[in-house]
This record gives C-alpha cells, structure tokens and sequence, in this order.
C-alpha cells in the first residue's frame, strides 16, 4: 500500500531533531583533536583518538536498527533508542571539555578524556540512527528526495552552529585561552549550550511525531506476517546485501578516509601554515582552533549551495565524481594558502564533497532496499563510514611521519609559579607599619616633643623608600635567577600535510564512483 503524503512541515518535524543531534557533531568533530593536544596529545598518537568513534558506529548502529526493526512501546519504534542516546549525549558534553579540570595527571586525563568520546560517539549513534530510519519508515518513494533534502538541510545548519559556536563564545569575551593541560572555557561553553539545544530539538520531535503502529507499518511497507517475525541476522544480510550496498561502500571508504584527516589535522595544520604555531597552549594555536570552526562552518554552507546544485545534474554518478573532485582541490590546496580567509575558498570546495556524501549514498542504496530490514541495512550501511575512519586512524601516524610530519625540539619557559611566590613574599614585607609616638610624657617640653616627631617621620619616609627599593631589586633578582628557567618540550610540524593526503583518497573515490551500478534487479 502507497504511504500517505505528508506535508512540509510533517517531514520537517521528522527529522528536526537531527539539527540537535548535529549540533554535538559539530562540536565534536571540530575540538576533539583540539581537546586532546591540549591535554597532551601529539599528533603521532592523536589519530588514535578517532578511532573510538567510528569503532563505536560500526558496534551500535547497526544494533539499534536490528532492535528498533523489533521493536514497538508506548513511545514507539525509533524514538526510544533517541531518548536513551540524547540523555547519555549530554552528561557526556557536560563532562568530555572538563576532562583537564579534575587534577588528574596527563595520562589520567586523557584515559578519562577518551572514555568521555567514546560515551559521546556512541550517544550521538544512538540519536542519529533514528531519524534516518524514520524517513525511511513514513515517508512515500516520491517524497523521500524530499525529505532527505530536508533532513539534509537541518543537518547542515546544526553544523553551521556547532561549528561556529567557540568563535561566538570568544567573539562575545568568553577565554579562547587555557592554563596548560585544560580546555579553554569558549570551547567548554560550546558543548555547554549544545547539549541544551540537543535536548530540546529531541524532545520536539518526539513530541510531534507519532510512528506507526506495528499493523500500519507493516502495511505500508509490504511487510507480510510471517516476516514479521522473522529474527535478523546481521551477517546473513550482509551477504545477501545487494551489489550495490558494496560498489557504494568502495566509494565511502575513499570518501571518510579524507574527512577524518580533516577533523584530526585541520587545527594543528593551519595553525603553523597561517599563525607559525606547533605549540598547543599558545594563543596562536587556540586563534587556529576558533577559527577551524569558521572554516568549517563555511564548509557547511557550501554544502548547502551545493545541494541545491546536485538535483541538476542529470547521472547522479557524474554529480557525485564531480562533487568528490571539487572536494580534493580544496583540500589540496590547503597546503598552498597562507592566509585565514582565503582558506574559506578551500572549504566551500570541501563542502561540495561533503554535500554528496550526505545524500547520494542513501538515495542509491534505498531503492535497493525493503522495508523488512531497512534498520538493519542501514545500521550496517553505516559500517562502510566507520571502518574507513578506523582504518585512516590507524594509519595517521605513520602517514604522518612519512609524507612530511617531524619532530620539533623548542625551549619552553617554566611554569611562573616559582617568582609569583617569591614576589609575593617579599611583597608581604612592604606593609610593616612603622608605630607613632602615641604618648608624649606631660612633663616633656613642647620642642622636644616636636623634634622627636619630626625625627620620625623622617626615619619612616627614609624606611619607606628603603622598602620600595628592596622590592623592586628582589623582583628584578627573581626575574634574572628564573629567567633562563627552560624546559625542552616535543612538538609536531607539518600537519597540513595530511589534508594533501585527503585531497588524494577523495580523487580515488570520485574514481570508484564510475563502478556502481544503479540499475536494480527485479
């Protein structure tokens, strides 16, 4: 039986918690790297970090659509995997940018750290699978382009936010700057409000959205009764999985293998290329990591232009290599452009990529599909985005190292603890109070009186000068015995080299894209 037609607004309420859900995304996906070297990461180890959440995808996706195919309570079929996911997202954000203000060593910090991302990505699986398979659940075949475009739409605008919202918060007199081994207070604040606007957007869409009941989801998705029961087994649908499912897989292993170096190396790369910093806690490096979130914000709204450009072309294949290719100039070119704003061009070009690995993939592989196993096939389809990731993870480090990343020795000063206390110190001498004559003797003479005070003002004027000079040559004392205090630190150089290497696995994607084959077998 054809599904209704919804209205605009019916398919916008549908997927309008999605803006949320990207919202913590965003932030994710632009601070992590940046969280994690500021609490001591290096970049030979900071891919490793990103393993966790695509590790996370590929385990709980996948289950939730397996699940959520079976199940059906008071609350629904997807939503109750949304609710579960949305809470734990945001304890999570509340705790993940404080991980290095608990006065744990470094070790501990990032242990904890990376036990907060993996909690984060796993929240945000949860939320997000749902508002793909509702679509796919309540919306007819002539719509679904529809309402893709619009989950599509949200889906770039909570990007827009998230990405934006270190540079607002720094913009308005929030700290972008951090002691060492803590996160700076603009970017705490960002995951802060992103998990209130999480919350909300969520709870929206579960108040004006009503699933099916399992006898009108059944009928609408041709599902027959003794299907209906049917266990799902993950790996028997795989290999049942249409040709298609794996011609597209081939296709986003090139295409997230990219985006990963992006969120990775992006902050660290253009904050040597445009600030000539490597050093995480300089205020060169914090400018860097607000303004990778301009950057990609600004790939968010060329994904958006571009998304209204992709309808026209007549082969979807052709949209989707052209989109790829705009995708490695602009990372390619990264490497050639010195200046913060100029950089906006490259990342219009990314956003172009960006737009078509949104929405090409599921409009190929869901005509492919039934609606017996859609969750369970687009949990796994989600696998072909998180195993790529993995696998750039696993060998950032050695990429990095080979293609032009390098150690780099710097002296750096000492903690000032030391001559804040000294001065201190020996501030705490200045304020001895230098007692009047309170009392004369009745049976002295007026002059004598007289010239005992006198005596004493000037032995007090003489002792207060005496201070303020043996203030100031202890402060210079301190400043000259701890001024040549150094230490030699470790840091990285050549970061932007990894976003060469992106530009590089988009080409060979917008390559792979020529051997799918969209025509469906009856």
């Amino acid at each position: 039986m054809q599904k209704p037609t919804l209205s605009f607004w019916q398919m916008w309420n549908l997927s309008f918690g999605f803006f949320g859900v990207q919202i913590a995304y965003a932030l994710q996906s632009a601070n992590i790297s940046r969280i994690f070297a500021t609490l001591g990461a290096d970049p030979h180890t900071l891919s490793f970090f990103w393993i966790l959440p695509p590790l996370m995808g590929m385990i709980v996706q996948p289950i939730v659509g397996a699940m959520s195919d079976k199940t059906w309570c008071k609350w629904g079929r997807r939503k109750p995997y949304l609710y579960v996911g949305a809470i734990v997202a945001i304890i999570v954000m509340a705790l993940l940018p404080n991980s290095g203000s608990f006065e744990m060593t470094v070790k501990a910090a990032l242990a904890f750290g990376a036990l907060m991302l993996m909690l984060l990505d796993t929240s945000i699986n949860m939320a997000m699978q749902p508002f793909k398979m509702m679509v796919g659940d309540m919306v007819n075949e002539e719509q679904k382009t529809k309402a893709y475009s619009i989950q599509s739409l949200l889906c770039n605008a909570g990007s827009l936010v998230g990405y934006l919202f270190p540079y607002f918060f720094t913009a308005i007199g929030i700290s972008s700057v951090a002691a060492e081994g803590q996160v700076p207070d603009s970017v705490t604040w960002s995951f802060y409000v992103g998990a209130a606007i999480l919350i909300l957007c969520v709870l929206y869409t579960g108040a004006k959205v009503k699933e099916w009941n399992p006898a009108d989801y059944a009928k609408y998705n041709n599902i027959k009764a003794e299907d209906a029961g049917e266990k799902t087994n993950l790996i028997s649908l795989l290999f049942h999985a249409p040709k298609v499912f794996w011609q597209i897989g081939l296709v986003q292993f090139f295409s997230w293998f990219a985006f990963l170096y992006m969120w990775t190396y992006t902050t660290g790369g253009i904050a040597e290329t445009v600030w000539g910093e490597i050093i995480p806690s300089s205020a060169g490096y914090q400018k860097a990591g607000d303004w990778t979130g301009v950057l990609f914000a600004v790939q968010a709204v060329g994904s958006i232009l571009w998304a209204m450009v992709i309808p026209m072309f007549r082969n979807p294949k052709t949209a989707y290599s052209v989109s790829l290719l705009l995708g490695a100039a602009g990372f390619i070119s990264t490497y050639f452009i010195h200046d913060q704003y100029l950089l906006a061009v490259s990342f219009l070009l990314i956003g172009c990529a960006w737009a078509a690995m949104l929405a090409l993939p599921f409009a190929l592989l869901t005509n492919a599909l039934t609606g017996k196993s859609l969750g369970s096939y687009m949990g796994l389809f989600n696998c072909t985005i998180c195993l790529p990731q993995i696998v750039a993870s696993l060998v950032g480090g050695v990429l990095f190292m080979t293609f032009g990343g390098k150690d780099v020795y710097l002296e750096v000063p000492v903690k000032e603890e030391a001559k804040v206390e000294a001065v201190a110190a020996v501030e705490t001498t200045e304020a001895e109070p230098i007692e009047e004559i309170a009392v004369v003797e009745e049976t002295a003479e007026v002059a004598e009186a007289v010239e005992a005070v006198e005596a004493t003002e000037e032995v007090a004027v003489a002792e207060e000068q005496t201070a303020e000079e043996a203030i100031a040559e202890a402060v210079e004392a301190v400043e000259v015995v701890e001024e040549p205090k150094t230490e030699l630190k470790k840091f990285q150089s050549g970061q932007i080299v990894m976003l060469v290497i992106a530009g590089i696995s988009l080409i060979l994607g917008a390559l792979a894209v020529f051997g799918i084959n969209t025509r469906r077998k009856e």
